[in-house]
């Protein structure tokens, strides 16, 4: 192997670790320390698409309660995202006016 074709090799590994191996190490570190930090009184996701508020915690057991006087215990695994609370979202706008007083379509 020449030295031209070695060092095309070690860019193209370099250029797949950097697009492809990284980027999903980082999702999955949020995604851990995301799973960790859940605490009762939670609303979550699960991955089944179920909301809920988390009433307990117990190790990696959490018990959700999914309706009014329904629970259901869950793996921490189970938690697909941590809704946050509305207090901290912004309202989205539904449709931008324009400086006429319209509204777009």
């Amino acid at each position: 192997m020449s030295g031209g074709a070695l060092i095309l090799v070690i860019a193209m590994l370099a250029l797949v670790w950097l697009l492809l191996i990284r980027p999903s190490k980082r999702r999955q570190v949020e995604q851990s320390s995301m799973i960790e930090a859940i605490e009762p009184g939670d609303e979550v996701l699960t991955a089944g698409g179920i909301y809920g508020y988390v009433k307990t915690v117990d190790g990696d057991e959490l018990t959700v309660e999914i309706a009014p006087e329904l629970t259901i215990r869950l793996a921490r695994r189970a938690v697909a995202a941590v809704i946050p609370p509305e207090s901290e979202q912004e309202p989205a706008e539904l449709s931008p006016a324009h400086s006429d007083g319209t509204t777009a379509s």
